[in-house]
């Protein structure tokens, strides 16, 4: 029987603990430890067999309470026995006379982690009763119970949390107030999120939507950054638990400083277009906007033609590949006219590491993110903060190029058909206004974020140069007048697309045809905000 006498001293002993865990990692080592503390291991089927298995002793719960499982094992741990020694208030005389009265013995520790229903749901073919049987009751209900009495019961939800409570126990025979608030806050979290994603799951759709009713964030911090968007503003990293696809916050850094808010920010600008093509691809990234791009059979062809772009804005950005890095494209970055802040791709060969980390002007600096996967996802919801809520989004994913309307009298070539589709990618990554022009399947010149779609053309031409001459003109929105594409045709520009949809599209596509300049019209809008 628990001392109540001692009740209110900083670390209570732990006499027994409660087992019961789907994710059994490290916790054949966790209970032996506890057993050589004293601690009597309560625990059930799946669990009690483990522990056993591994020489330890263990109380099934059924013999404790002396009520066998029921409903395949639905019903196991829900039993006053159980739930009164965990929530024993022990510096209240009451629920010591009625732990006497009914010969309970308190439960201090509870060791819980809950059934594995997101790795359930995860599976192609789950059907939904597999998922219905993958929603633990008695689990939630003894971390919340154990939490609730928290200046008595410790309460364990991660593997991660057994080394201190067991050194705590080792040294002191339980654990501090100071720990057990902390696991406390941690047992909430653990099963708000379960709930959250169960809710999410059977959430009936809306009106045919693909955006459901309701959205449950869970974020989990990751780290501290230096600063936000500006050094007096603070920042973190917060990661979404069991995110699939390409996954930023879970990327390698193996050389440089930490990251920084505008760094995560461009890399996954960076990613967010390279992702988009199967030949080779590089990206020039600045302020969240592409400054070049282009596609090669080589990567180092790639990564030429995209600092060929903007070499002037490519000081200080961020380079992305979805290649692994090779030496020849590691070389030409090291020994370039320019500086770098970091470079992103699915992996890095051990000689480009080398390079990069080892030219003077780069060795203290450059940061190289290992992506692992950069395979272009398409699903999901997108969320942006706005005061007082949210917005959501399906992603803007690109359109099947084969629904294109030429609507001139020119056709497009078949070179200028592929710059066509390729201006088509890159410009949907660019902000509002956008303007993109393209040669030889690389970015020659681009205005962004222009109040007027006509200021976006100017910048445009006026980066591209003479190279201007040839290129093909990718335009995010349609053309509210004529004047742009007059512009366009000053500077030489040999083809266009753009979705249309402007109550002025009949002049627009006369300007075209008056200066032979073939027009395809998408039929879909890029706007990037």
């Amino acid at each position: 029987m628990f001392d109540f006498l001692t009740a209110k001293m900083d670390s209570p002993k732990i006499n027994q603990a409660l087992i019961s865990v789907s994710d059994k990692t490290g916790i054949v080592e966790f209970a032996q430890g506890l057993v050589e503390c004293g601690v009597r291991i309560l625990s059930t089927g799946g669990t009690a067999r483990h522990l056993t298995e591994a020489g330890i002793s263990v109380t099934e719960i059924s013999d404790y309470t002396g009520f066998p499982e029921i409903m395949d094992g639905r019903v196991k741990t829900l039993h006053p026995k159980i739930f009164a020694g965990i929530l024993a208030r022990r510096d209240q005389v009451a629920d010591e006379k009625i732990l006497e009265e009914m010969d309970f013995a308190t439960i201090d520790l509870v060791v819980v982690n809950l059934y594995p229903f997101q790795q359930t749901i995860e599976q192609p073919s789950v059907t939904e009763q597999q998922a219905i049987e993958q929603i633990d009751i008695g689990g939630p209900s003894l971390v919340r119970a154990a939490a609730k009495n928290s200046n008595f019961v410790a309460v364990a939800t991660s593997p991660e949390q057994y080394s201190e409570i067991l050194t705590q126990c080792q040294q002191n025979g339980g654990t501090s107030q100071t720990l057990r608030r902390e696991l406390m806050a941690a047992a909430y979290k653990h099963t708000a999120k379960y709930d959250a994603i169960i809710a999410d799951y059977f959430a009936a759709p809306q009106s045919n939507s693909e955006l459901p009713h309701s959205i449950n964030l869970t974020l989990n911090r990751q780290t501290e950054l230096r600063y936000g968007e500006n050094s007096h503003q603070q920042a973190a990293l917060y990661s979404v638990p069991n995110f699939s696809g390409p996954n930023l916050v879970k990327a390698r850094q193996i050389h440089g400083k930490e990251l920084s808010y505008n760094n995560l920010l461009d890399l996954d600008s960076a990613i967010g277009i390279v992702s988009g093509f199967t030949a080779s691809a590089c990206c020039v990234i600045k302020h969240n906007n592409p400054c070049g791009a282009a596609v090669g059979d080589e990567q180092l062809t790639a990564c030429q033609k995209a600092f060929a772009c903007d070499p002037l804005s490519a000081f200080g950005s961020i380079v992305g590949f979805n290649r692994n890095l090779d030496f020849a494209t590691a070389e030409f970055l090291a020994t370039g006219e320019f500086f770098v802040e970091s470079i992103i791709a699915p992996a890095f060969d051990p000689a480009a590491v080398e390079i990069l980390t080892t030219k003077p002007k780069w060795k203290a600096n450059v940061r190289l993110i290992e992506m692992g996967s950069i395979a272009a996802v398409d699903s999901g919801i997108e969320l942006r903060q706005i005061r007082g809520g949210f917005l959501a989004q399906t992603p803007d994913a690109s359109e099947n190029v084969q629904n294109w309307k030429t609507v001139t009298s020119n056709q497009p070539t078949p070179q200028q058909r592929a710059e066509l589709e390729f201006a088509w990618e890159v410009v949907r990554h660019v902000k509002s206004n956008a303007i993109v022009l393209v040669k030889d399947n690389a970015t020659c010149g681009i205005g962004a974020g222009q109040m007027s779609r006509v200021d976006s053309v100017d910048f445009s031409i006026i980066k591209a140069g003479d190279r201007a001459t040839g290129s093909v003109l990718a335009s995010d929105a349609f053309f509210p007048f004529p004047d742009s594409i007059e512009k366009a045709a000053a500077a030489g520009i040999s083809a266009i697309v753009q979705p249309g949809g402007s109550v002025k599209d009949k002049d627009v596509i006369k300007a075209c045809d008056d200066a032979g300049i073939p027009m395809v019209l998408t039929g879909r809008r890029h706007f990037k905000h």
